[in-house]
């Protein structure tokens, strides 16, 4: 009779713990993918920062090369018309040009942003300075002053 008292008195030991470990299971699974997905936002962010930082970096190499080009030589129109063509394949609507004033120039080139902006509509702050013009609405600028 007293090995038939046993197995009452584990059976009621064991189904009082069932629900506490399910419970303590979910919650580190919740903790888990919630951790999961702060990891993945994370990365996400990243690689948005550096595809944004590679196209500046290309279009601060094309402002570089324009400058360069037209300050020592004296065929600007053709050179300008190269470089603007290397600018719309390396960058998204990607536009090179010079702006003169005087005996300083600015080599200046443009390209849709990557960035999460609001639309053209919806400004909240004002556009991106490029030089002396004001950059279009989702677009972001780069400016690179010379003298001739």
């Amino acid at each position: 009779m007293r090995p038939a008292a046993l197995k009452t008195g584990l059976r009621t030991r064991a189904s009082a713990c069932d629900g506490s470990s399910l419970i303590e299971v979910m919650l580190a699974v919740a903790l888990i993918a919630v951790t999961t997905l702060g990891l993945i936002a994370a990365q996400l962010w990243t690689a948005r920062e550096a595809r944004a930082m590679a196209l500046r970096e290309n279009a601060v190499w094309l402002a570089d090369s324009i400058a360069e080009v037209t300050s020592i030589s004296t065929i600007g129109v053709a050179a300008l018309n190269q470089w603007s063509a290397r600018a719309s394949i390396l960058l998204p609507r990607g536009e090179a040009s010079i702006g003169e004033s005087g005996v300083v120039a600015t080599a200046r080139v443009t390209w849709a942003s990557v960035q999460d902006r609001p639309a053209a509509g919806d400004v909240i702050d004002k556009p991106e300075r490029c030089g002396d013009v004001d950059a279009p609405a989702g677009s972001s600028c780069v400016a690179f002053a010379f003298v001739k």
